[in-house]
């Protein structure tokens, strides 16, 4: 399957929109949009993930590193609306309380007035 990834920013904050399968072959994909946003300035990333239908451990290690990467920049990593399949693999590693986690993006005033960037 396909990994289809949108960005928008504005100013220090970066909404990343994900669909499709994060997974060995995707992951790069995904690594290189994450990594761009923060050179780009962003340093609060927020991972819109309710159109992600599978994520394995390589797709994790990728939101790890880019988590540590904005914590550097003194930001960080949020992800919203994980699909059940997806929420399961973080809760089963614990990473369910590693990652700051939202039910949706409207409960994110800020996400909500980005302007489009990409």
């Amino acid at each position: 399957m396909e990994l289809n990834i949108s960005s928008r920013s504005q100013d220090d904050l970066a909404v990343v929109t994900v669909g499709g399968e994060v997974d060995l072959y995707t992951a790069p994909q995904l690594r290189n949009e994450l990594v761009d946003a923060l050179e780009d300035g962003a340093r609060r990333l927020v991972i819109d993930m309710s159109r992600v239908e599978f994520c394995d451990s390589t797709g994790i290690s990728v939101l790890l590193s880019a988590m540590k990467r904005s914590r550097d920049k003194d930001g960080d990593l949020e992800l919203v609306a994980p699909k059940p399949a997806v929420m399961k693999v973080l809760e089963v590693t614990g990473l369910d309380e590693v990652f700051v986690i939202h039910a949706d993006l409207d409960a994110l005033p800020v996400a909500a007035g980005t302007g489009n960037a990409s």
